[in-house]
């Protein structure tokens, strides 16, 4: 999975992919010089989007906000997602690329037009989370995450306390592997639901299972070039593979393309391995019974596999090498303005320490981002190593256009090869693909 892959997979559940472009905020001509990309007369700054209706609103009130604040007029440009990637790519071969952007993954094509974040990543004001920028071969920061996302842990809240059987609330007095799914077998068994658990067949969610289990999945030797796994890895991966016999987990999720969230949301299963975008949806959608956000396990790491919901860039117009942009981005994760944005789009922030207040309807959705902030905390740096390792792919000309974690773990999952020889195969699709 490439990062523009894994970038889309995140977009596509938080974003609405049929958004028409638009352009909003104000168009207002300033007397002055101009500002950037955006040419003509005016005091503005131009900002490509490709987001939902519901989270434009954000970076809409930061527009409002830093003209207020400058005399800069900002113009946000919501472009579908489908198209968005070749517009980048099209504006940097006709060098009108805007002045900044919030992008699914870095194009080699305007690597070198990318301004540097350094300094604003390095501020210990902002406190950014430096396992989650993108960083070139020199070290320097080339992008900053909008938002992360993280794989969590959603329970049938309902047939918990129908069965009686309690679940740890705090990140810091979490549960096991075998802790977790004894519990949840133990609802299945007592309420009649069908499954105790269903998991999205996706590499990110492996990952992290396989990360707490102190493993580092699939990972470069070093300067080698090559992939291999480890011994850790290959035991989470079998225990994985082992959960899906039908009662505890449906092998139709990984083996035949089977929704797990459908599943989870027909209240017949007492578990569900998703993260984070889920939670704006179920408090809209679950009505039928009480959900919760619990604790991800821990045995013994605490961590997941952290992605970005979108990349922020600056990009070097005409105006002294980007300064508009370095402006902007300045401004904007600056902890006040950063916390409004944070509160109004409904993101897990990249920064730590921010007091935000959450504006769901639901008590059960604040409460899972109160839980997701507490974990994000306690999440060792392994966290982020997919998210920076298919930054350095990207900017080599790299991809891994297809993962191929989930074809060969469905086959294990059929019996028509073992766990060990999936990861085999799996590691040699990495190494024909991204490795060298």
């Amino acid at each position: 999975m490439t990062l523009t892959s894994r970038l889309r997979g995140t977009s596509r559940r938080r974003r609405s992919l049929a958004v028409a472009a638009i352009v909003t905020a104000a168009g207002i001509a300033l007397a002055g010089c101009s500002a950037g990309g955006s040419g003509g007369d005016a005091k503005k700054l131009t900002l490509w989007v490709s987001l939902s209706a519901a989270q434009q609103k954000g970076f809409d009130q930061l527009a409002t906000d830093y003209k207020k604040k400058t005399g800069v007029a900002i113009d946000i440009v919501n472009i579908p997602y489908s198209g968005y990637a070749t517009k980048l790519h099209n504006a940097a071969q006709a060098n009108a690329l805007p002045d900044v952007a919030s992008v699914p993954a870095l194009d080699p094509i305007w690597k070198n037009k990318l301004v540097d974040l350094t300094a604003i990543a390095d501020d210990k004001a902002n406190k950014i989370n430096a396992s989650y920028v993108a960083k070139g071969s020199d070290g320097t920061v080339l992008a900053i995450p909008s938002d992360v996302t993280a794989t969590g842990l959603f329970i049938n809240k309902t047939l918990w306390e129908k069965a009686g059987v309690t679940f740890p609330t705090d990140p810091e007095k979490t549960w096991t592997w075998p802790e977790f799914v004894a519990a949840a077998d133990k609802v299945r068994e007592s309420t009649g639901a069908k499954y105790s658990l269903v998991y999205d067949a996706s590499p990110s969610r492996l990952r992290a299972m396989v990360y707490e289990m102190g493993g580092k999945y699939v990972h470069r030797d070093g300067d080698s070039g090559s992939f291999s796994t480890d011994s850790a890895s290959e035991k989470a991966v079998d225990y994985f593979v082992g959960l899906n016999d039908d009662k505890t987990m449906p092998k139709s999720v990984w083996t035949s393309g089977a929704d797990p969230s459908a599943l989870f949301q027909s209240g017949q299963v007492a578990a569900y391995w998703s993260g984070v975008w889920q939670v704006s949806a179920f408090s809209d959608s679950i009505t039928s019974f009480d959900w919760a956000s619990v604790p991800t396990p821990a045995q013994p790491v605490q961590a997941a596999d952290v992605n970005s919901g979108g990349l922020m860039v600056g990009f070097q117009n005409s105006d002294a090498e980007g300064k508009a942009a370095t402006d902007f981005l300045t401004w904007m994760y600056e902890p006040a303005q950063y916390t409004k944005l944070s509160e109004i789009n409904g993101y897990l922030p990249v920064e730590t320490g921010l007091d935000i207040q959450y504006g769901f309807s639901k008590k059960a959705a604040t409460d899972a981002f109160a839980l997701y902030n507490k974990e994000l905390a306690l999440y060792k740096p392994i966290s982020g190593y997919f998210l920076q390792a298919q930054t350095g792919w990207v900017l080599k000309g790299k991809s891994l256009t297809t993962d191929p974690t989930v074809t060969e773990l469905g086959k294990a999952i059929n019996g028509q090869q073992s766990a060990s020889q999936a990861l085999k195969n799996i590691v040699a699709g990495y190494n024909k693909q991204v490795g060298q």
